[in-house]
């Protein structure tokens, strides 16, 4: 299992990084990356913090574990700017928060992150039919949610990742050692939103390759 949107105290989680790391590890995961919650006012708090801790546990544990950062409920226009700077700080992942149906996301939040070339748009809600297609042009994954709520849209864009060619990678959005799941629960929640096995493998794969480009080893 890869778990590539997770959320420690930084943000709205339960447990400090080291913590929810060793959980993950122990439930069966290879590579976490800890996506705390971000915009402008706390970037430059966080980031050096997990990537600190991330260097201490990757220099002395099987598990890889990579510092990121969630983009949240950011107005669209300051999408482009702020995936950047965080970027250019030494964020290895860059996830948005998309337009899930749960939450009053900005309308454009979807566009904006792939127009941006993000790594990953989280559960992206309904997202329309030309949006997943620029996602595939842009190489921007798009997630399928093992997170209640989030998850309920799934199918749709499973529909649409299968229509248009877009990349899709299954992520749990952990806040708490609850959240974690291994990897044959992951296979359920793909075939839950109506995935091939041979898709399922797709998706694994996909998380594999973000994993190796994090680590500078594509």
């Amino acid at each position: 299992m890869i778990d590539l949107h997770t959320h420690s105290i930084f943000s709205d989680g339960d447990l400090i990084p080291a913590e929810l790391i060793r959980r993950a590890e122990f439930a069966g995961c290879r590579a976490i990356a800890i996506t705390d919650h971000t915009d402008h006012s706390n970037y430059d708090f966080i980031i050096p913090r997990v990537m600190r801790v991330c260097e201490k546990i990757n220099d002395v544990s099987a598990i890889r574990a990579i510092p990121g950062v969630e983009l949240t409920h950011l107005n669209p226009a300051h999408i482009p700017e702020l995936a950047k700077e965080v970027r250019e700080m030494g964020a290895r992942i860059v996830i948005v928060h998309g337009e899930t149906i749960v939450e009053p996301v900005i309308s454009g939040t979807n566009l904006a992150a792939i127009q941006s070339h993000v790594d990953i748009l989280a559960h992206p809600g309904l997202i329309s039919e030309e949006e997943v297609r620029l996602a595939a042009e842009n190489s921007v994954f798009l997630e399928i949610s093992a997170r209640e709520g989030h998850s309920l849209t799934n199918g749709h864009v499973v529909q649409l990742a299968r229509k248009t060619g877009a990349k899709l990678v299954l992520n749990t959005d952990s806040h708490s050692p609850s959240d974690l799941i291994n990897k044959e629960f992951a296979r359920m929640v793909g075939r839950g939103a109506g995935m091939t096995e041979g898709e399922i493998e797709a998706m694994f794969q996909n998380s594999e390759y973000l994993v190796r480009k994090a680590s500078g080893t594509k």
